[in-house]
C-alpha cells in the first residue's frame, strides 16, 4: 500500500500565501474529495504537489511512501507515481495521442531501454477498450480541437496508461455536460482499486454522484477546516459554505 502524506504545507504564488498549513494523508485505494469556495487554494495545492514551477512551497513537506518529493522536478514526481489531471489541458497540435503516450512511456524507462512497439500498442488498445474509447481517437493531435469531454477523456487514457500511485484531479468536471461527466467518471471508476489513490478537487456534488468519495474535506482560506464522509458533500450542496464560515467565526471568537 502506498501513502501520500501532506504535512503542514504552506504554498505561495510570488509573495502571496495561498495554502496556509494544510495536512492530509491519502492511502492507495482511497478517494478523497476537496471542496470549497473559489480562491481557497484547492488548485494551488494540486499543482504544488505535482511540482509546477509557478508555485513555491515555503514550508511543510509532501511525502510519497515516506520519502519527500519536494526536491524533485515535476517529471521526477510523475515517474515516482504522481499524476495531475489539469482543469484546462493544453493543446499539442501535430503530436498524435498515440505518439504522445508512447513518449511518456519511454520517458519512464531506464536509459538505454527501448519500448517494444507491438507490446505498447497491445497495451494501449487494451486500455482503450476498457475505457470504451474508439481506437481512431489515438490518431488525433493531443487536445487539438477537442471538446471539453474529449480533453478529459484523453487525460483519463493517459492516467490509465501511466498507472500512477496517486491521481490529483483538478476540477476535472469543469465545463463538462452530463454525458461527458459520466464518461470521465466511468473511466475513473474503472481504474479505481487498491493500487490507486485519488484526490478529487471539485466545486460540485454532481461529480461525487458518479465518483463516490471515501472522504470529503472542506478547504477554506488555505486550510482544511472540516472533514467527513460523502454526506458532507450533500450537506454543502444543500446549505452552501456560509455555515462553515459561521462555525469558524464562532470558534475563533
Amino acid at each position: 500500500m502506498s501513502q501520500l502524506e501532506i504535512k503542514d504545507l504552506h504554498v505561495s504564488i510570488g509573495e502571496k500565501p495561498i495554502v496556509k498549513g494544510l495536512t492530509l494523508t491519502i492511502h492507495s485505494g482511497e478517494v478523497h474529495a476537496i471542496m470549497g469556495p473559489n480562491g481557497t487554494g484547492k488548485s494551488t495545492l494540486s499543482k504544488a504537489i505535482a511540482g509546477h514551477p509557478d508555485y513555491t512551497i515555503t514550508s511543510g513537506d509532501v511525502l510519497l511512501d515516506g520519502a519527500s518529493i519536494l526536491g524533485q522536478e515535476a517529471d521526477e514526481r510523475a515517474r515516482a507515481g504522481i499524476f495531475l489531471a489539469f482543469q484546462y489541458p493544453s493543446e499539442i497540435p501535430g503530436v498524435s495521442i498515440a505518439n504522445f503516450l508512447r513518449a511518456a512511456q519511454q520517458a519512464r524507462m531506464a536509459e538505454g531501454e527501448e519500448l517494444d512497439a507491438s507490446a505498447y500498442y497491445k497495451r494501449l488498445y487494451s486500455k482503450m477498450d476498457l475505457l470504451k474509447i474508439d481506437r481512431k481517437f489515438t490518431s488525433r493531435s493531443v487536445n487539438d480541437g477537442f471538446s471539453g469531454g474529449e480533453k478529459k477523456r484523453c487525460e483519463i487514457l493517459q492516467m490509465a496508461m501511466l498507472e500512477p500511485k496517486f491521481a490529483l484531479m483538478d476540477e476535472t468536471d469543469s465545463g463538462l455536460d452530463i454525458d461527458a461527466l459520466r464518461i470521465v467518471a466511468d473511466g475513473v471508476n474503472t481504474m479505481r482499486g487498491p493500487n490507486l489513490g485519488v484526490l478529487l478537487i471539485t466545486h460540485y456534488q454532481r461529480l461525487l454522484d458518479h465518483i463516490v468519495p471515501d472522504h470529503v474535506h472542506v478547504m477554506y482560506d488555505g486550510r482544511i477546516v472540516k472533514s467527513g464522509d460523502k454526506s458532507l458533500a450533500l450537506e454543502l450542496e444543500a446549505k452552501g459554505y456560509d455555515w462553515i464560515k459561521k462555525e469558524l467565526a464562532a470558534s475563533a471568537a
